[in-house]
């Protein structure tokens, strides 16, 4: 049976997030007939698959659960691609939460755009989080005027998916969402940005969020051994953070008048210095 969207769900570890990601696909107002969700659990330990086992069981969709051990986020993915029925395939993290409508617009959006390969929607503003999270949130929202590179909350054309030979699964850790739009680029492909808004939940305490960007780092190193394109390091610098802090503030100020916002440019500084040293770490290693 084919379907006109398969709900491609990648997770390692979500145990905490996972259960609200899947509530939130539940209750797209999008024909639940017409889409089917595929899961993969990359290597958990920490009991996700008993939670998603136990919470599909409610489903109303077409529904699978497949997991195999780490074998890293472009493999996840390419289990989803490979497996998928759907006409698009729509990217949802285990820390997302899509608005009600988000299927039937990135639906509606590629239906009406056929040159686009894919569309990413935008950040929705998250409200009663603390200073970390809200900075997070709004570094994000400040940039949904510009297409920005990334799978959860996009939605693929499958085949155009395959065409291009799939994630390229040496990226284990990070950098496979960078290198796979840009191959669909060259292609001749449009990325756009859609109007379908989801919202991801940042981190909320300084060392969560100095521990992602770490890993973050340290994952892109050992990307750019396949595609040095894929990081443009001058961008990358604490020095360059502060400035698109800066630039970020202003817009964020605009759209929620909180003064909180033009502590952007130091948060910048705060997660590009960790993003740094775990890429440092990796070219040490």
């Amino acid at each position: 049976m084919s379907y006109a969207v398969t709900v491609g769900i990648c997770v390692k570890n979500g145990a905490q997030t996972i259960t609200r990601a899947l509530q939130s696909v539940m209750v797209q107002d999008f024909p639940h007939d017409r889409i089917e969700v595929i899961i993969v659990d990359d290597g958990s330990v920490d009991g996700t698959l008993e939670v998603v086992r136990c919470f599909t069981l409610t489903m109303d969709m077409a529904v699978r659960i497949l997991r195999h051990s780490w074998q890293g986020i472009a493999e996840a993915r390419n289990t989803v691609a490979r497996n998928a029925d759907g006409k698009y395939i729509v990217w949802v993290d285990s820390d997302m939460v899509l608005s009600d409508n988000f299927i039937q617009v990135q639906y509606r959006f590629m239906e009406q755009n056929p040159k686009v390969g894919i569309a990413k929607g935008v950040y929705g503003i998250i409200s009663n989080v603390n200073l970390v999270a809200s900075l997070e949130n709004m570094s994000f929202v400040s940039e949904n005027y510009r297409y920005e590179c990334g799978t959860g909350g996009s939605i693929y054309r499958t085949q155009v998916l395959r065409d291009i030979g799939y994630f390229d699964c040496r990226l284990r850790f990070a950098g496979e969402d960078h290198d796979t739009a840009a191959k669909i680029g060259a292609a001749g492909w449009e990325l756009r940005r859609s109007p379908a808004i989801f919202y991801e939940y940042p981190r909320t305490s300084w060392r969560k969020l100095w521990n992602k960007y770490y890993n973050w780092g340290y994952g892109l190193h050992e990307a750019c051994q396949t595609n040095p394109k894929l990081v443009t390091l001058y961008e990358m610098t604490p020095v360059a953070g502060f400035a698109a802090g800066l630039k970020r503030s202003f817009i964020a100020y605009r759209l929620t008048c909180e003064k909180k916002n033009f502590l952007l440019p130091f948060q910048f500084v705060f997660k590009l210095s960790a993003w740094c040293l775990g890429y440092l770490k990796g070219a040490l290693h």
